[in-house]
């Protein structure tokens, strides 16, 4: 398997008159096969003899009955895979629920509070034993239409239906809103399903193949003047790359073989009307970036992302922040944030000539413990979409041909707060990336001051001694005493109440990092003018005086 990213690319054509009812029964056709698909095979019927009766039954192409199977083998493999994930993150809200439920009882507490707790409790256990008897069985389970619409019919005025029957026709709409065309490199323009051609403006037109069953529509339905607002170039790339070429057979045989590159196409129905989704496999780049001109290290954070680059020796050169609160943002908009912090990153390292390094994150056990978390954060972590951020940077990293080095975020926040923070005078975020950077270059993560300082949120610091490094054992061992040592100070200094307090005065003698004072030294010869003639006192500059 080619290890080159597969882009999705999309756009609203316009069709002509009747060619939207068109789509829709080809949708229509579609679901009813996707969803007969489903059920037989969770029957246990064998997915040859299935083909053979699909192909009569619904009149459809065998390449057409692929596109159905392929698509829904992704949806059930979805599913299992999620699946175990999911039986972890229960098990682990069950306990946070527990804790807090106990920590709930011994306190004087309103009864309404304990009884939710509980009733979520309840729920929590049945939602678990129900996933680990379909994780038993191999049972999956698939709502067409989504559980959210099927659950409306049940509270029809809350959800703005006026009977039944009007929800009724919204579900099956909802059921047969989309439809999937699957593409293979040895066919005709990477897709015999919706065959796509460039046109002498520029634009596309794509050759639709309609199933047998709509043949009173015609065998084909096209649809010109395409343009797609990003990777229109991609598109009309991948399709140049489709020619024959002359292969020997096992025989011995010399015979002509189609190649190239494969497009597969998803129509989406919305309430504006259809759209066109277009996938396609990555040509390949150039890495324009090394790892001996330094590195741009990343530290994801709930709101924001710290940025740090380095030099190929280590040293830090710069640091940025970029706010990133997705929370009460829509869909598209946290979409258009997250993909503008991740183009403006990709820049920096592209001009700089160096690699982009992040971390290993996964966000899934915080988000299981928001039991009792304070209801800020708890919404800041909820909306954080943590992969679809390294999603982000890695597309952007390769379309600008920047290597990306992943790493283990072990340690990287104590790192940056003990070794960096206050010796470069930056946030103790920003010295998490300033490590990440210096982890993916593979330099000494060893302790570099005797005694912490470690700021804090309102400008203060906290101290610690850092303990005796056993030097047979790995340096994370002792980042890992240090970081029980650096919460128990952040304790202490919440519980004595001084995060309330105003920062204390700066000592002249132990000046912060980038702050500002009125030096008294004198420049050197600033006694000259005693010793000049008065010619050589006007050509003086004014700044030794």
């Amino acid at each position: 398997m080619s290890d080159r990213p597969v882009f999705t690319y999309q756009t609203r054509p316009a069709l002509a008159d009747g060619q939207a009812a068109v789509l829709d029964a080809y949708a229509e056709l579609y679901g009813r096969a996707e969803r007969s698909l489903f059920a037989a095979l969770q029957a246990g019927r064998k997915l040859n003899d299935l083909k053979r009766d699909f192909l009569l039954r619904f009149g459809i192409t065998a390449r057409q009955f692929n596109a159905v199977r392929i698509g829904l083998d992704g949806k059930i493999d979805s599913i299992k895979q999620r699946r175990p994930d999911l039986i972890v993150e229960i098990e682990t809200k069950i306990k946070k629920a527990v804790k807090v439920i106990a920590k709930l009882t011994t306190k004087a507490t309103r009864d309404d509070k304990l009884h939710q707790k509980k009733r979520r409790l309840g729920m929590l256990k049945a939602r678990l034993s129900n996933m680990q008897a379909d994780q038993a069985s191999d049972q999956v389970r698939l709502c067409f239409g989504s559980k959210k619409l099927f659950h409306a019919q049940f509270e029809l005025k809350a959800n703005g239906y006026a009977s039944h029957q009007e929800w009724r026709q919204d579900w099956l709409v909802e059921r047969s809103s989309q439809f999937f065309v699957l593409g293979s490199k040895d066919e005709s323009a990477g897709c015999q399903g919706c065959r796509a051609a460039v046109a002498q403006d520029g634009s596309l037109s794509l050759a639709l193949r309609l199933p047998d069953a709509l043949a009173s529509q015609g065998k084909y339905l096209t649809i010109t003047g395409i343009r797609f607002a990003y990777g229109h170039g991609q598109i009309a790339a991948a399709l140049n790359t489709s020619q024959r070429i002359t292969a020997t057979t096992k025989a011995g045989v010399a015979t002509l073989k189609r190649t190239g590159t494969a497009l597969s196409y998803r129509f989406v129905r919305d309430t504006k009307g259809w759209r066109v989704f277009v996938s396609v496999q990555a040509q390949p780049v150039k890495i324009g970036t090394n790892s001996f001109m330094g590195a741009v290290g990343v530290d994801i954070n709930a709101d924001h992302l710290a940025v740090s680059e380095t030099d190929r020796f280590g040293n830090l050169m710069a640091a940025r922040r970029f706010d990133l609160r997705t929370y009460g943002k829509s869909s598209d908009q946290a979409k258009a944030l997250i993909g503008n912090a991740a183009v403006s990153i990709v820049e920096q390292a592209r001009q700089a000539g160096k690699p982009v390094v992040v971390e290993k994150l996964s966000f899934q056990k915080k988000k299981a413990e928001l039991e009792a978390v304070e209801p800020r954060q708890a919404r800041m972590l909820s909306s954080f979409a943590c992969n679809k951020l390294v999603s982000a940077l890695k597309a952007a990293s390769f379309r600008a041909g920047v290597k990306v080095i992943e790493v283990n975020p072990a340690y990287t926040s104590v790192i940056g707060a003990v070794n960096h923070a206050q010796q470069k005078g930056i946030s103790i975020h920003q010295g998490a990336a300033y490590a990440i950077a210096r982890r993916g270059l593979g330099l000494s993560e060893k302790p570099s001051v005797t005694k912490a300082f470690v700021p804090t949120r309102n400008g203060d610091h906290v101290t610690f001694e850092l303990p005796a490094r056993n030097r047979s054992k790995h340096v994370w061992s002792h980042w890992a005493v240090m970081r029980t040592r650096l919460k128990a100070a952040h304790v202490a200094h919440f519980r004595c109440g001084d995060h309330q307090k105003p920062p204390p005065p700066l000592l002249l003698s132990k000046p912060a990092s980038c702050a500002t004072w009125d030096s008294t030294a004198r420049l050197r010869g600033a006694n000259r003018p005693e010793h000049c003639s008065r010619v050589v006192v006007d050509e003086l500059p004014d700044v030794l005086f």
